[in-house]
């Protein structure tokens, strides 16, 4: 019997990283070069492992792994990005070079341990400010950008001849006393302390499986000192097996591409959290050394500012290089840093005041209203390069079906395109691209188009705009589905439940429903809705979600979205919640409320138009109109709504003695602003109907004098006060009244008082009638102070005013 051969231990080497360093990145490349270990296991999702020549294909960086996960309880998407000087992306590409068995090793991007990250190699600063800021003190920079700069950036650049060798040493010896700085001050979480166990149980099955040979280990720095402890305290699997990789819940929906990514994106001033700014700096600085970058990035600046009208002179030029190596010097730095291009630039360039603190002095994005000047030099060193996918990279199936469809729809130009809406081919490229506008991506912008159901609007105008970031945004919505019908309709679900109770949300997603032809959502969406709308206590959102939804309902055979069973159900339920927040509204007079009142016209329009097919209930509706309308404690503007509603809807009432009932200065006009809104139609009728009397004072019939024909006369009557308290009011009431309509109401009334003459000539008065109207009140209070100082008769003062 054979006896097995003892394994001998294999040296792990642990390099402890800030993602998106060059200087790590050459430590790295360094030691797996110098050591050609067995495995080079680096921080990622291990779950995508056996996928690892797909990031090989020789893809033009950067480049992102792209996740994704749904399930019932939460939806989740991060990003791995590489650019060329990712100390993961040289470790997997030197690990291949020199034979290495490379692999991921953190748990997947969908596991709860990484559920509150957006971006994988996010160095969550957070956790250890304290500790940078305590060194920034101390070595007298602005911030951990500079600070990080200061210490590591350039490392082996100092190195000249054999000497680099030791330069990376001593990289080494820093790096790791500053992550165990960093360690031992700050708390790991347990999913920070979750993750470390589970890339510790990979580091010692590969140490077991080494036969003695090294062992690289790639992680982020805070993360170094924990994986080794918990590997030296450890013992390997008994049987030298591997982890196991953690498979999604089932039932769950998860996946992975890779994606192109921009230094837009990898930017800290654009918010990416863990971002070393300005990446196009430190790409250069990795290809060349600080001397070429700093050189480089200059003369690109000051392209920049010529581009932009900006006057640079040679001699600003040179005098920019040699701020830029005096203060280089003057730092103590070997060669210029970031910082120092940067500082050399402005005081060169910047000859106005500043007005904000220089961006690289602190994190985060660029703040609205830098200088120009400044603004250059932060794209200039942030780049514009964006990465390119080798074609056959594997895409989710939505890539595939999105492209099909713009070709085949001649979709996939740029320019201006009109979409018709009445054919077929039409209306189904209107709904292509609006998918793609509610699945976010870019380069489909509509110019024009039916903004709700009910209007007659026929086509669309588009503007198309391929560019480079359409693919990535692509790749991205394939988590929502592998078609663009699925995919939209996904997102429309998503957002009806982040809508929750904001009803006015709710009419934008439906809105969108249609025209994407997604009007049949799931069952479990529209449930959503109707608890949504069974919860809203806003009437004008309920009624903005009604009067989209019914105009969609009856209307829009266009969209296909007549008859539509969802949005039946909401038109009912927005018609029974509407009228129980109406009967259940209390308070004294106020001014009328448009927004409730539109919702009090749509709940009208649903009833006259949709009771049968849905089922509402008119004679509840009408029991509520009746009482609101009788109600001493509702505001006087849903008084006259809701007699308006009563009235439209065929039940008798007699509105001038409903009217009468309302007449105080104080509260007819927004009686009226109620009523017209509800019944502008019945009131406009029974005036057109009536003939003018002789004596101007309105037209007899069998039912008596008219609305308007009794406003009239409750007008005339008014003191100059009353009517000046009720002129606002009554102003916004006639706004009910389209041009045409008032001016046939202005010319009846010209009739009522035996003149002859076009409506129009009355409505189009010489003055602002709320100006007369102030100049009038202001003239009263004046004789009145006259009058009661005894300097005037009051009498004398009006018939001043009069015949002035």
């Amino acid at each position: 019997m054979a006896v097995p051969t003892a394994r001998r231990t294999a040296e792990i080497t642990y390099i402890g990283v800030r993602h998106h360093s060059p200087a790590c990145a050459r430590l790295v490349r360094e030691v797996v070069r110098r050591l050609r270990p067995a495995y080079v296991l680096v921080e990622g999702p291990a779950d995508f492992s056996a996928r690892l020549g797909e990031l090989l294909l020789g893809h033009d960086l950067p480049i992102a792994i792209f996740s994704h996960y749904r399930d019932e309880a939460r939806v989740h998407a991060s990003w791995s990005p590489f650019c060329a000087y990712s100390p993961e992306w040289v470790a997997i590409n030197e690990g291949r070079a020199c034979g290495a068995e490379v692999r991921f090793i953190d748990l997947p991007a969908w596991h709860p341990a990484l559920a509150g990250r957006r971006n994988r190699y996010a160095d969550a600063d957070e956790r250890y400010a304290e500790v940078n800021e305590r060194l920034c003190r101390s070595f007298a920079v602005d911030n951990s950008d500079t600070l990080w700069d200061h210490m590591f950036e350039g490392a082996g650049e100092e190195a000249a001849g054999g000497a680099e060798s030791a330069a990376m040493d001593s990289l080494e010896e820093r790096l790791a006393a500053y992550f165990d700085l960093v360690r031992g001050e700050s708390e790991a979480g347990p999913d920070d302390t979750e993750r470390e166990a589970y890339m510790a149980r990979w580091v010692r099955a590969a140490a077991a499986d080494a036969d003695g040979r090294p062992v690289v280990v790639v992680t982020g720095g805070f993360h170094r000192a924990a994986v080794r402890r918990l590997v030296e305290g450890g013992d390997a699997d008994p049987d030298g097996g591997w982890p196991e990789v953690p498979l999604p819940p089932e039932g769950a929906i998860g996946g992975s591409y890779l994606v192109p990514y921009s230094f837009e994106r990898l930017d800290a001033f654009t918010g990416y959290q863990s971002g070393m700014p300005s990446p196009e700096y430190y790409q250069r600085l990795w290809e060349g050394g600080p001397a070429a970058a700093a050189a480089g990035l200059t003369e690109i600046v000051v392209n920049r500012l010529r581009k932009r009208r900006q006057p640079v002179s040679t001699a600003d030029l040179i005098a920019a290089r040699t701020l830029t190596d005096g203060l280089a010097r003057l730092r103590g730095h070997h060669a210029p840093a970031r910082t120092d291009l940067l500082d050399g630039l402005v005081a060169a360039l910047v000859t106005d005041d500043l007005e904000q603190r220089l961006p690289w002095t602190s994190r985060g994005p660029l703040a609205p209203g830098a200088h120009p000047a400044v603004a250059e030099m932060v794209a200039a060193l942030s780049g514009d390069r964006v990465g390119r996918l080798r074609p056959g990279t594997p895409a989710p199936p939505l890539v595939a079906d999105a492209i099909n469809e713009l070709e085949l729809l001649k979709l996939d130009g740029a320019g201006e395109v009109t979409v018709r809406l009445a054919d077929d081919k039409g209306l189904r490229r209107s709904r292509v691209l609006h998918r793609l506008r509610v699945l976010g991506i870019p380069g489909f912008t509509r110019v024009s188009g039916p903004d709700t159901g009910a209007e007659p609007v026929l086509e669309e105008r588009w503007t198309l705009a391929p560019g480079d970031h359409r693919l990535p945004a692509l790749i991205e919505a394939g988590a929502y589905g592998a078609s663009l019908l699925d995919a939209a309709a996904a997102v429309l679900e998503e957002k009806v439940l982040q809508a929750g109770s904001d009803v006015g949300r709710l009419a934008s997603v439906l809105f969108d429903a249609a025209l994407c032809g997604c009007a049949d959502l799931s069952d479990r969406i529209a449930e959503t809705i109707a608890a949504a709308i069974a919860g809203a206590s806003e009437l004008g959102g309920l009624g903005e979600v009604l009067g989209v939804t019914l105009g969609l309902w009856r209307h829009d055979r266009l969209l296909g979205t007549a008859g539509s069973p969802l949005f039946g159900r909401v038109v009912a339920g927005c018609v029974t919640r509407v009228l129980w927040l109406v009967e259940g509204m209390r308070g004294g007079p106020a001014a009328a409320d448009p927004p409730r009142l539109h919702a009090l016209a749509a709940t009208r329009d649903a009833l006259l138009h949709a009771a049968a097919p849905l089922g509402l209930d008119r004679d509840a509706a009408l029991a509520v109109a009746a009482r609101v309308s009788a109600s001493t404690d509702a505001p006087p503007d849903l008084r006259g709504a809701a007699f308006g509603l009563g009235w439209s809807l065929g039940q008798a009432g007699d509105p001038v003695r409903a009217l009468l009932g309302a007449a105080q200065p104080q509260t007819i006009g927004d009686w009226l602003a109620g009523l017209f809104a509800l019944a502008r139609d019945e009131v406009f009728a029974e005036e057109e109907g009536r003939e003018p009397s002789a004596d101007g004072e309105g037209g007899e019939d069998a039912n008596g004098r008219g609305v308007l024909a009794v406003l009239d006369g409750l007008i005339v009557r008014m003191s100059e006060e009353d009517f000046l308290i009720a002129l606002p009011a009554l102003r916004q009431a006639f706004e009910f009244f389209p041009p045409r309509e008032r001016e046939a109401i202005a010319k009846r009334l010209l009739e009522r008082r035996g003149q002859r003459g076009s409506g129009r000539a009355l409505l189009r008065a010489d003055r602002d009638p709320m100006l007369v109207a102030a100049g009038r009140a202001l003239e009263e209070k004046v004789d009145r102070l006259l009058a009661a100082e005894g300097l005037a008769a009051a009498g004398a003062v009006h018939g001043y005013r009069e015949t002035s």
